[in-house]
């Protein structure tokens, strides 16, 4: 028979047996390892063999295997490679590792896989080691009765990959210069081996190096699960061909992060944030342990610190769920910076919303941060209302107006159409800021007559604390129209859950923190960038236009530009009158089609250049009005004074520090990770500097593949730090082994997380079908939602019983008072 047989053939694999012994089964294995040992041709396996015929030859792309068949009809596949890859018997080699890369160099050529076999020890001396395929071993198989229906159908579906292939190598160690000495060599396989294109599945191929899971980690700090990750990394790398692991094997590693952490993770979060103490400068940072279990935390860094130092003048905070494993409530603190961004003085995790969790919180930050605020915005809730009340004593506190009047339609009955006006009706009132808190009563009381609802109950309480969140009662506050409504805090907060879900523990949720506050820094130091380097349009060159370009920064003076412009264009002074070197101008305020629509007090100290205007626009913003920039026209004044340059909008209210690259929490320092990305970028830019030219692209590759040989021969071994735990301790930055005397919280309830099912309030109903279609109703003649002319009088006779109805309660609860 022709050796050299080369045609493909198909071998039935359903009449071998794969888990019996064979009776030549081990006379087919002697020879293929005699006949590998003399690196002799299969013609020698098949004249030496009783019975064994040779079948052909298997392609599989690269990978081609010659097919044996024995008398009992078992297949085997005994790799075609070249000579000097296959096993020598008889060769000594001086490390495991040695042997472990020569066997897997094979493996690869011949398209099987490798594992570590048994290990003979004598007297606790290592004599003998076995390299087995990975498909060596056989199946555990489940015993049922095969009789009996059920024991058949509640039999699990399993799948194995072992064969009892008897493939391997096997080595003895030598006692006295402990080498390692080929023996042992089976060559033939009970299966057939993988091809080229599929050895993207092979367990080793499969292994996730270092850069695998730190890109898995680093996708998940921005709320990309491994599933995405995988795709990207194909998508990345031109193919599933150059990806190492599966989906599966994405996911795996995102679970032994989790599972690396486990019950360590309290201890970690809080012994991470002890080191920053330590070591950064002014880094605050507190936490509460109750019964071993921690309860809220703290901190604020030295950029928070001095970002609330510049502009801590109006202060937001509002409570946030969902961003950690353990249920525990995120607590940012959000003002506004020189550049009207967002930016956060410090944050929390507290355990409850409770008064005193709040006021714990709140204690901690007037610690960190050594003053309070001058104003305070929350939204309703009742125990941070009596939290800042305690704390707080010396900030004012208001309310968002946003969750106020939005619950209007909920509040008030009525159709869509009159609720629609009526909500028009309060919102021109109660967002008013150029009326007096006199004038906004008065004109209450006439809109509250005019829709008669002088009698519903939460109209009257919101009047009653109409202190706390009309702007009207706020015009005198410095900065008071920084923030009305916690639409910062919610920004923030969308900002922090765009980087963090619930699933992340608290070290992965810090560090998504981290992220978030680098991506809302760069933003900051992007806006720097800008105003610095960037000169915006002036196209009349008007002196004082050019003093505000040279104070503010690039966003604040384009809202001053706008000022001087309308000042020119849209105002003019009706009359001026002078007592005690004081001027008194009434200015006219006019709109785009030039009509006055308001008009203005306007007083000017010629001596020392004190102004004031009836809008108080100054106090609101921080920045001079329209109305005195007419007047400093008129009067030739070319500078800003110095008393009315808030230092809240100068282009230098920061130290250069806060930008500073060791500022960034979230920015990978250390000294390995730098040269390592240096080499990578070195890399990125011969391989962009030889695009196109596959020739010089090969000898690049050909030269790195000469260091990468260097290296391995210095290094044959692979490092204690490639291990799985070694590595993730890499990623994530903590030690493998830390002592715990802090554990998680457990327990923690959220609010509203109580049932399933919520209560629909009108307004949200409101909403839904704003989203549908209205349709005429025949019989009232209007577009409406909730009927149609065939059960008209129905509904409307439901609904006046109900207004009848909370009337009279209104009535019997107003006469009991």
């Amino acid at each position: 028979m022709n050796s050299d047989y080369s045609s493909s053939v198909s071998v039935d694999r359903g009449k071998r047996p794969m888990y019996e012994d064979d009776t030549s089964q081990t006379k087919s294995h002697d020879v293929a390892s005699s006949s590998s040992a003399g690196h002799s041709s299969s013609n020698s396996v098949i004249l030496h063999s009783d019975g064994v015929q040779f079948a052909g030859v298997d392609h599989r792309g690269r990978v081609s295997s010659k097919i044996y068949i024995t008398p009992g009809g078992t297949s085997y596949w005994i790799p075609d490679v070249p000579v000097e890859l296959k096993p020598v018997l008889g060769r000594y080699y001086d490390t495991w590792d040695d042997v472990v890369n020569m066997y897997d160099t094979y493996a690869d050529a011949s398209g099987f896989s490798t594992r570590i076999g048994a290990t003979k020890r004598v007297q606790g001396i290592v004599t003998q080691k076995y390299i087995l395929c990975n498909r060596a071993g056989k199946p555990k198989l489940q015993d049922f009765d095969s009789s009996t229906v059920i024991a058949v159908s509640n039999c699990r579906r399993s799948r194995f990959k072992v064969t009892n292939c008897k493939a391997r190598i096997k080595l003895s160690v030598d006692p006295i210069t402990s080498k390692f000495c080929l023996y042992g060599f089976v060559e033939a396989h009970n299966h057939s081996l993988v091809d080229t294109d599929n050895m993207e599945f092979t367990k080793k191929r499969r292994k996730l190096d270092f850069f695998d899971q730190q890109f898995i980690h680093k996708l998940s700090l921005n709320k990309i699960g491994a599933t995405v990750a995988h795709r990207l990394q194909c998508s990345l790398k031109g193919g599933h061909q150059n990806v190492r692991g599966t989906k599966t094997d994405y996911k795996n590693a995102a679970r032994d992060i989790r599972l690396f952490i486990g019950e360590r993770d309290a201890q970690m979060i809080v012994d991470t944030m002890n080191a920053r103490k330590s070591n950064f400068p002014n880094f605050f940072f507190e936490f509460t342990v109750v019964g071993n279990e921690l309860r809220s935390l703290f901190w604020a860094d030295d950029v928070s610190k001095c970002n609330y130092e510049a502009f801590g003048d109006v202060l937001g905070f509002d409570a946030t769920y969902h961003t950690n494993l353990y249920k525990m409530i995120f607590v940012p603190f959000t003002g506004v910076d020189h550049h009207k961004k967002c930016v956060t003085f410090g944050a929390g995790l507290i355990y409850d919303e409770t008064i005193e969790s709040y006021i714990w919180l709140l204690k901690m930050f007037l610690k960190a941060h050594k003053k309070q605020p001058l104003l305070t915005l929350t939204d309703q809730d009742a125990s941070m209302k009596q939290a800042v009340a305690a704390v707080f004593d010396k900030s004012i506190h208001r309310l968002c107006m946003w969750h106020i009047v939005k619950k209007i339609p909920a509040k008030i009955s009525g159709d869509s159409s009159s609720n629609a006006d009526l909500r028009k009706s309060i919102h021109k009132l109660v967002w008013n800021l150029f009326i007096t808190p006199a004038e906004f009563e008065e004109r209450w009381q006439i809109l509250m007559n005019g829709l008669e609802l002088s009698d519903n109950n939460w109209l009257n309480e919101m009047f009653s604390i109409r202190d706390q969140w009309v702007p009207c009662y706020f015009r005198e506050v410095p900065m008071c129209c920084l923030m009305k409504t916690t639409s910062r805090c919610e920004s923030s907060n969308a900002l922090f859950k765009v980087h963090s879900g619930g699933t992340n523990t608290l070290v992965q949720f810090m560090m998504c923190f981290d992220t978030a506050i680098d991506g809302q820094r760069q933003k900051q130091r992007q806006a720097e960038f800008d105003s610095n380097t960037t000169t915006p349009f002036m196209p009349n060159k008007i002196p004082i236009e050019m003093h505000a370009f040279d104070i503010y920064t690039r966003t604040i003076f384009l809202e001053v530009q706008k000022e001087i412009y309308k000042g020119l264009t849209h105002c003019f002074i009706i009359r001026c009158e002078e007592l005690d070197g004081i001027k008194f101008y009434t200015i006219a305020h006019t709109n785009k089609s030039c009509k006055i629509v308001n008009e203005y007090k306007v007083e000017l100290d010629v001596r020392d250049n004190t102004v004031s205007c009836t809008c108080m626009c100054f106090t609101r913003n921080g920045y001079l009005c329209r109305h005195v920039f007419c007047v400093f026209r008129f009067n030739q004044i070319d500078k800003i004074p110095d008393k009315y340059q808030s230092s809240r909008w100068d282009r230098d209210v920061l130290p250069n520090r806060v930008h500073a690259i060791s500022n960034r929490y979230a920015a990978d320092n250390d000294p390995e990770s730098v040269i390592r990305n240096e080499i990578f970028d070195l890399i990125g830019q011969c391989t962009i500097r030889l695009r196109r030219k596959p020739d010089k692209l090969s000898a690049l590759s050909t030269q790195i593949r000469e260091i990468r040989d260097i290296i391995y021969e210095e290094f044959p071994s692979e490092p204690d730090c490639n291990n799985k735990s070694a590595v993730i301790s890499d990623i994530i930055g903590q030690p493998e082994n830390v002592e715990v005397t802090i554990h998680p919280p457990q327990g923690i309830r959220n609010k509203g997380c109580g049932t399933n099912k919520r209560l629909i309030g009108p307004g949200e109903k409101a909403v839904e079908n704003h989203k549908k279609n209205p349709r005429l109703c025949h019989r009232c003649n209007k577009y409406v939602y909730d009927h149609d002319k065939r059960n008209c009088a129905k509904v409307q006779a439901a609904k006046e019983a109900a207004a009848a109805a909370a009337k009279e309660a209104a009535a019997v609860s107003g006469s009991g008072r």
